[in-house]
């Protein structure tokens, strides 16, 4: 079907943007007038770390930066370079120094350095030596150490828009030598965007892929001389959408985080949402599981024990099953949990007794509570005049169980939730008034 060789340079870089203009997406940073615009045409730029999903445009911006400086551009990758790469960059930044001519370093994926590594550039980046521009997909505050940070500045890149995204397949099919030669017809752009995941490099590798399927598949063509990508093609390359679930990084917090608060929130539809995100991310269903039993003594209680029975069965069920079937578990889980009455006055409670014993002195227990295994201690009043609730009406006899310094102190304070309103009612009979139940 096609005469011309086929390329050894991946579509994402044949058509990597070298200008301001060619650039998609970030106009929050980048449109006119803009500050980071006006320090890249300007040639001023000071030392940043650019943070952004994966594909959403990083190196590309690194790549723009050194077509327009007069600087001496040089380029790390985190995973492969250490110090001594570093500072063979610095001994050159040293000698740039003396020609008064700027030496910028990019360093991609700058999260991947380990603390000794990124204190090696702190010297270089405060006095100017270097000009730092590092790439992260992970969140600065937790994997740059703040010395760096606060070297430079960090600009936040977004996930590329469906706009965006269009225009770069456009370009592709226009612009590209290759591609550009042949007749290809995309039947399906809106699923190969979904594909993507935002991702501009998956998206332009998925759509390369499809193009070389259908070449080495040598089959007839549907119109003279075009090459068809169907939906049908698009999974076949694929099989699976591209979900962005960095187990390590900050997207497993984010998501952890809005799954707990979807089922605090009694919401399971969103719950069945984030676990969804979770199971198609990779990952662990037994952590997702003892979250769930965490959850449901701090969030649900007493005002439905039951959540904590079902959370700990989940848990088990899942370590002896794992996945697939582990995912209908945690969904009745979930489900269960969200739907549940709501009570965080075990959790609150705690912590109140905590601050107490934290933050004051570890008063005595009082004699009557004693335990007096031996004669000497009922001698000098260990246990004397304790009462046995079990001797009295409904089990109960009002008693100080406290310190002395503490008596009349209360921490659990019962909701009117579920089962927990019961038990309110209960201990509100008991001590009569005695306590604020």
């Amino acid at each position: 079907m096609v005469n011309q060789e086929i390329p050894r340079i991946p579509l994402a870089e044949r058509i990597r943007p070298k200008t301001l203009e060619e650039f998609q997406g970030q106009q929050t940073l980048l449109g006119i007038g803009k500050p980071l615009r006006l320090m890249i045409e300007n040639d001023t730029l000071s030392s940043i770390i650019l943070w952004g999903p994966p594909g959403s445009g990083k190196t590309t911006l690194a790549k723009i930066i050194a077509e327009y400086t007069n600087a001496d551009f040089h380029q790390l990758n985190a995973v492969s370079s250490g110090v001594k790469d570093i500072r063979a960059i610095i001994e050159i930044g040293e000698q740039n120094k003396s020609f008064n001519k700027r030496t910028i370093l990019f360093i991609d994926e700058i999260h991947r350095f380990n603390k000794a590594q990124q204190d090696a550039l702190l010297y270089s980046v405060e006095t100017g030596l270097i000009t730092l521009i590092g790439a992260t997909t992970e969140n600065p505050s937790f994997e740059v150490i703040p010395a760096l940070r606060s070297r430079a500045r960090t600009y936040v890149l977004e996930e590329l828009s469906k706009d965006d995204l269009d225009v770069i397949i456009k370009s592709a099919l226009e612009k590209d030598s290759f591609l550009s030669q042949l007749n290809i017809e995309l039947k399906d752009k809106e699923f190969l965007i979904y594909l993507s995941g935002g991702d501009a490099r998956i998206l332009l590798n998925i759509l390369e892929a499809a193009v070389l399927h259908e070449i080495d598949s040598d089959l007839p063509a549907d119109k003279a001389g075009s090459i068809v990508i169907s939906k049908e093609i698009l999974e076949d390359i694929v099989q699976k959408k591209n979900i962005i679930y960095d187990k390590g990084g900050e997207e497993h917090y984010n998501v952890i985080s809005a799954f707990i608060k979807s089922v605090r929130g009694s919401d399971p539809d969103a719950a069945l949402y984030w676990l969804a995100r979770m199971l198609e991310g990779g990952e662990d269903p037994l952590f997702i599981a003892r979250r769930l039993v965490v959850l449901a003594s701090e969030d649900i209680g007493n005002a439905s024990p039951n959540g904590l029975v079902l959370a700990e069965a989940a848990f088990e069920a899942v370590n002896k099953i794992g996945m697939p079937e582990a995912r209908i578990i945690l969904a009745q889980c979930t489900t269960y949990l969200a739907s549940s009455p709501k009570s965080n006055a075990a959790y609150i409670g705690i912590e109140k007794a905590l601050s107490e014993v934290k933050n004051k002195p570890l008063f005595p227990v009082p004699l009557h509570l004693r335990n007096a295994p031996t004669k000497l201690m009922k001698d000098i009043g260990y246990g004397k005049e304790y009462r046995y609730p079990h001797d009295y009406d409904n089990n109960f006899i009002a008693e100080n169980y406290l310190p002395e310094e503490l008596k009349g102190s209360q921490f659990y304070f019962p909701s009117e939730n579920g089962q927990e309103k019961n038990l309110k009612e209960r201990l509100k009979f008991l001590w009569r008034g005695k306590k604020k139940y």
